[in-house]
């Protein structure tokens, strides 16, 4: 197993595709703000995950790599509100992307509770 079938990150990359194929529509002021912001949030989810992974040897580095992925996607979730607040999205786009957010964020929390069904020895 490697970090790319952890259902994790499969969903977090998902998102953060998502997220990417969506801010496409933003306005040209918003490119070195909050599209920037939210794209690089949504992809440090996926990127940290793949961390903790490779330091599963030790609880702590797992646990801290997943503690960081987990802060990335509430950070993804105020953005989302921000481009729903500035009418960038839609109410329908919103629920959808902030409901796989969601999802991640209790992937994540599964894996935090769980680290020795991911090969972390306590």
């Amino acid at each position: 197993m490697n970090h790319k079938s952890l259902l994790a990150y499969k969903k977090s990359f998902d998102l953060a595709m998502r997220i990417f194929e969506v801010t496409k529509t933003f306005p040209k002021e918003e490119r070195y703000s909050l599209t920037d912001q939210i794209r690089r949030s949504s992809r440090s989810v996926t990127a940290n995950i793949s961390e903790s992974y490779r330091k599963r040897k030790y609880i702590k580095h797992f646990v801290s790599k997943l503690s960081d992925s987990d802060s990335e996607n509430a950070e993804t979730q105020t953005w989302l509100e921000f481009s729903l607040a500035c009418k960038y999205i839609d109410q329908s786009t919103f629920k959808e992307l902030n409901s796989l957010s969601i999802e991640v964020g209790n992937l994540i929390s599964y894996m935090i509770n769980n680290p020795d069904k991911f090969g972390v020895k306590k």
